[in-house]
């Protein structure tokens, strides 16, 4: 082991190229290759009862795929769960709950589609098992971010079988989608694998090619830029091929239409820096399928130089981290305008540099780690009781705000204040240049009862509850969503210059610099120029602002109920308090 090599004939491992896998990971001390009292001493028991299985199966057939191929300026990410999803809809047949044949579903697609969205991106459906840590503990690993299989679509996510049928049953569901306009974008964990560090358990490579897979330091333990344990050394010609020829599997034979790299900058990693042109990241860009669809970046890791936003080349997207904060930030009343400015019209401060679009910008205010959108109103600390780690884990940066109460509550001013941050936040959202991401459940008012971090929690805190969906706020996504593809405007496909671009105060005039910078400064007008423009009028702060519009315009949208400040609609209306209004710009008469 101080050399790298792990090799022991005892243990039985996964072909890391098989297109399926069966069987779980049993907690027992033979899925490791040391002794437990002592782990300089090799182990000889056989762990072949106790971890799953490669099942040997022919290709899929071809079939014709007709991927929607959605534009980068017209696509609108929904990130969602298999099971989750699914798992306690009522119109769908229980046996077919939580699984690829249930997402597959037509009350499933016809939801989806009635939403407005267009890019369904799942969580891990790559092969994966639990950390026997999270066993022992008599919980599991929900989320999936712990593969051990690059080819294989997760055994327990079929509902026909975990025998090779999962295969099938995948693709299908992709191409039921695919029918409906929908494209399908997976989530993938090339940065670790399930092993662990070097008290993990051996499942593949460490008993393999364990130093050609990982990161090493000296004396055989495991570099960890992850966090996770271990890290792919992402530059070794093996990993290279690995990683290639799995993404183009799922392009070419199971059909999906992108993928979302978590800590990507795991791949940037080369012996000498962390570059975005490091080899593998360079062979997709020149690959012939895989320069082809859509690539998203999480861009960053937790090693040194791992904080990479902005950075990745051509046709990468990456998660906008700042956008998320700064509109947190601004719906609770803390930041400036300026910085809110740069977020609503495409972050060209991180994006507008070697031909990158507003659209390489992937604008999220939640995603699966953290609080969902209703807990981000709801909850000023974390709640992660349950996951059995005394509340320690999961982020304590959260910028929320509860509204003044915390969790559950009656009072009906609380109540508001959470309703209308609720609505404006997902309006901001949708609403500003580049992509957005909705996070399954938001447009719905899912909570998981202030747990920001429920990657254990495969039960009814993180499946989507189907009887308790919040209509009235499923009913302002669905409109946010037609304004934005109403507007071209609001989805620029380049940087707005200045020239297309006006800021102007509540009363209509135009802001100064000092009002442009100053963190009390609550209240903007931004105009949006194009046939026809668009005013945003946003009311940040905890009062009602009557709001003068600079040019006659006709309001489309409003957050919250307005009412006039004159006689002429076409004049301003007054805003309540956290609310947005969006005009249409009248044609000079």
């Amino acid at each position: 082991p101080q050399y790298g090599l792990r090799l022991n004939p005892a243990k039985l491992l996964l072909d890391p190229y098989a297109l399926a896998m069966t069987g779980e990971l049993v907690v027992n001390d033979a899925i490791h290759s040391y002794q437990m009292q002592d782990p300089d001493l090799i182990d000889d028991a056989d762990s072949a009862p106790f971890v799953p299985h490669s099942v040997y199966v022919r290709p899929l057939e071809p079939t014709p795929n007709q991927p929607p191929r959605i534009p980068w300026d017209r696509t609108v990410i929904y990130e969602t769960h298999v099971k989750g999803f699914t798992k306690l809809h009522p119109e769908i047949p229980e046996e077919l709950r939580g699984t690829y044949a249930g997402l597959a579903q037509q009350p499933v697609i016809d939801y989806l589609v009635s939403l407005g969205v267009t890019s369904i991106e799942l969580l891990p459906v790559q092969h994966f098992v639990p950390e026997p840590m999270l066993l022992g503990r008599g919980l599991t690993n929900y989320w999936g971010y712990n593969p051990v299989g690059y080819f294989a679509p997760h055994s327990t996510y079929a509902a026909h079988g975990q025998r090779g049928e999962q295969i099938a049953e995948f693709r299908d569901m992709v191409d039921a989608l695919h029918a409906a306009g929908l494209e399908v974008i997976i989530d993938v964990v090339y940065n670790h694998t399930a092993e662990g560090d070097h008290l993990g358990p051996t499942l593949a490579w460490k008993g393999s090619a364990n130093a050609d897979t990982y990161w090493m330091l000296d004396g055989g333990m495991y570099d960890n830029p992850t966090g996770c344990g271990n890290a792919i050394r992402a530059e070794s010609p093996r990993m290279v091929e690995l990683i290639l020829s799995s993404l183009r599997y799922w392009v070419t034979d199971l059909h999906v239409d992108g993928f979302r790299f978590d800590l990507a900058s795991t791949l940037a990693r080369t012996s000498a820096m962390v570059t975005t042109w490091a080899p593998v990241l360079s062979a997709m860009a020149a690959d012939p399928v895989l320069s082809q669809v859509k690539l998203i970046a999480e861009p960053w890791d937790i090693g040194i130089g791992g904080y990479q936003a902005g950075n990745f080349p051509g046709p990468w997207a990456e998660w906008n981290d700042v956008f998320r904060g700064t509109v947190r930030d601004t719906w609770r009343s803390i930041g400036s305008l300026s910085e809110l400015g740069a977020r609503l019209t495409g972050s060209a401060d991180r994006f507008a540099h070697n031909g990158r679009r507003p659209y390489h910008s992937i604008n999220f205010i939640t995603a699966h780690d953290g609080f969902t959108l209703a807990d981000l109103v709801a909850y000023n600390d974390k709640h992660n009781e349950a996951n059995g780690e005394n509340n320690n884990d999961g982020s304590n940066d959260n910028r929320s705000w509860n509204g003044g109460a915390e969790g559950p509550t009656d009072d009906p001013e609380v109540l508001k204040n959470r309703r209308a941050r609720q609505r404006s936040l997902l309006a901001t959202l949708l609403l500003s240049a580049g992509t957005p991401m909705i996070l399954s459940g938001d447009e719905s008012g899912r909570t998981q009862q202030g747990n920001n971090n429920v990657y254990c929690q495969d039960n009814e805190l993180s499946w989507t509850d189907w009887s308790a969906m919040d209509q009235d706020l499923i009913e302002w996504t669905k409109l946010l969503l037609q304004i934005r593809d109403r507007y071209s405007v609001l989805r620029p496909e380049v940087h707005p210059s200045p020239e297309d671009l006006h800021w102007f105060n509540e009363d209509g005039t135009v802001l100064t610099s000092e009002q442009w910078n100053d963190p009390d400064v609550r209240v903007v007008q931004a105009m949006f120029k194009g046939d026809p423009s668009v005013l945003l009028c946003l009311n940040t702060g905890p009062e009602a602002v009557e709001m003068n519009f600079p040019m006659p315009a006709r309001v489309v949208l409003a957050s919250e109920d307005v009412t006039l400040t004159g006689v002429d609609p076409s004049a301003g209306v007054k805003v309540p308090c956290y609310s947005i209004v969006v005009a249409e710009v009248l044609p000079d008469e």
